[in-house]
């Protein structure tokens, strides 16, 4: 990519001051779009689904989006996948194209924990909480904000692809990149649905976990049979499945799965009082394994069981459970290839079935992890810009979670360079009760995306090509 652009069309002061003239209509537009409960679990109504594409697309519209248009990928089984937004701009000529990506499905609210209702937007203590305030309608708002300030001082193309099915894993993504990867071709990629370091400190996501996970069932019986009579020497499904989860991690809590890779060890680590404050740890519990925090968070393997099919406590009767389940997630680091970790996770549960049990291992999901240039020409534009809205530069950071679609953007646009970006801090409980976006961190998220795509522009005299 060529060396960013030392002039912009419009100065930093001003589109500072241009950013905080459009904020409070940009925090109203949040908070609608939080009202709407899009959640993409089908078990919930999807109307409001299509409801919030259609507000996203009305909001692209609003900032001068030339095409705005609502689209679904279609399955090999007749299916449609969730609604998503695409909105574009054309590049000038020379000019390159950015790709600016987020989401408008959230997850469902949970039952329990909201001190509020997660559908209707409440400010406490300059935070802004409900179901999607965080994740991900803010990124939503963050590109909206930079578009409407930036406006016709616009130097370069720009796409907006909003999905709609991201929080289940975004299941028709691969069709949906084959149908409209036309549509979608861009030189640079920024995808908002990261994390900064914390309030006031902003980050790059640098690399990501890849994910596998599986079920795992354990038989030892063709049937349940009387446990006075059978107990002793007929050990039950659920002890056994509970003597083989206990072979996963070592004394230390590690993950004991040989196979698995470790990426380098990050630069920067985690107070343990901060990540014991952030992850809401009990007095008392101990944290898992050795070595940084940082790594055991983003370099290095991580497996938690998710869940088990097992008799309930309400429902059990004095038999032997013949037959108990569980679902593993194995989050790998950067560097692991996602086919050699399950077989590895698949190898180590047959080898260490306990007293002969039956182990049945059925796949799930696989995504691969990502890493990013520490150094392209987007990501020092990114620097600048994020030094420029925060006062302080950006730290590189890593992400414990999956965002396996990043890597499918890299098989479709593999010239791409891809920016990983967010609206979150330590604070904002994504997935949880009582989400929450800072809404003064917000801003700066609007006026970094905005310097951003002005410092991406190219210099009059210089030729615009991406690298």
């Amino acid at each position: 990519m060529t060396e960013p652009s030392t002039t912009t069309p419009i100065s930093t002061d001003q589109l500072r001051a241009a950013v905080a003239a459009a904020f409070p209509a940009l925090r109203a537009e949040l908070e609608a779009l939080v009202r709407i409960p899009s959640v993409s679990n089908g078990e919930f109504d999807q109307a409001h689904v299509a409801a919030s594409a259609a507000a996203v697309a009305e909001l692209l519209r609003g900032v001068g989006m030339p095409e705005v248009q609502i689209v679904h990928s279609t399955l090999p089984d007749g299916g449609v996948g969730a609604p998503a937004v695409i909105a574009r701009r054309p590049a000038p000529d020379g000019a390159p194209t950015v790709l600016l990506y987020a989401h408008h499905d959230v997850q469902p609210p949970g039952d329990e924990g909201w001190d509020t209702d997660p559908f209707e937007p409440t400010e406490r203590g300059g935070r802004l909480y409900g179901r999607g305030a965080a994740d991900d309608k803010a990124g939503v708002i963050a590109h909206v904000g930079a578009l409407r300030v930036l406006a016709d001082t616009l130097g370069v193309g720009v796409t907006v692809f909003v999905e709609g099915e991201e929080e289940i894993g975004s299941p028709t993504f691969a069709t949906f990149l084959e149908t409209y990867q036309d549509l979608l071709v861009a030189d640079v990629i920024v995808v908002a649905d990261s994390a900064n370091w914390r309030v006031g400190v902003p980050g790059l996501t640098t690399s990501l976990r890849g994910l596998v996970d599986l079920e795992v069932e354990v038989a030892v019986l063709e049937h349940a049979v009387h446990s006075g009579m059978f107990g002793g020497p007929v050990l039950d499904a659920l002890t056994l499945l509970s003597r083989l989860i206990a072979t996963l991690h070592d004394d230390a809590g590690d993950v004991a799965v040989a196979g698995l890779v470790s990426a380098p060890d990050p630069v920067i680590d985690y107070a343990e009082a901060e990540l014991r404050a952030d992850a809401a740890m009990l007095d008392g519990t101990q944290l898992a394994g050795t070595g940084p925090l940082t790594a055991r968070l983003w370099t290095r393997p991580a497996l938690s069981v998710l869940g088990i099919d097992a008799p309930s406590v309400a429902r059990a009767s004095n038999t032997i459970a013949p037959r108990a389940s569980a679902k593993l997630s194995l989050r790998i680091a950067p560097g692991q290839d996602p086919a050699a970790a399950h077989a590895a996770l698949t190898a180590h549960l047959h080898a260490n079935a306990p007293f002969g049990a039956r182990v049945t291992v059925t796949p799930g999901d696989e995504g691969r992890p990502f890493k990013a240039p520490a150094d392209s020409g987007a990501m020092r534009a990114a620097r600048w810009a994020f030094e420029q809205a925060w006062g302080t530069p950006p730290v590189d950071i890593g992400l414990g979670g999956s965002v396996p679609f990043i890597a499918q953007l890299l098989d479709v646009f593999p010239d791409a360079s891809i920016l990983v970006t967010g609206v979150e801090d330590p604070d904002s409980r994504a997935h949880g009760a009582n989400e929450s976006v800072h809404l003064a961190e917000l801003e700066k998220v609007v006026l970094a995306e905005a310097l951003l795509l002005t410092r991406l522009a190219p210099r009059a005299t210089t030729s615009p090509r991406v690298e």
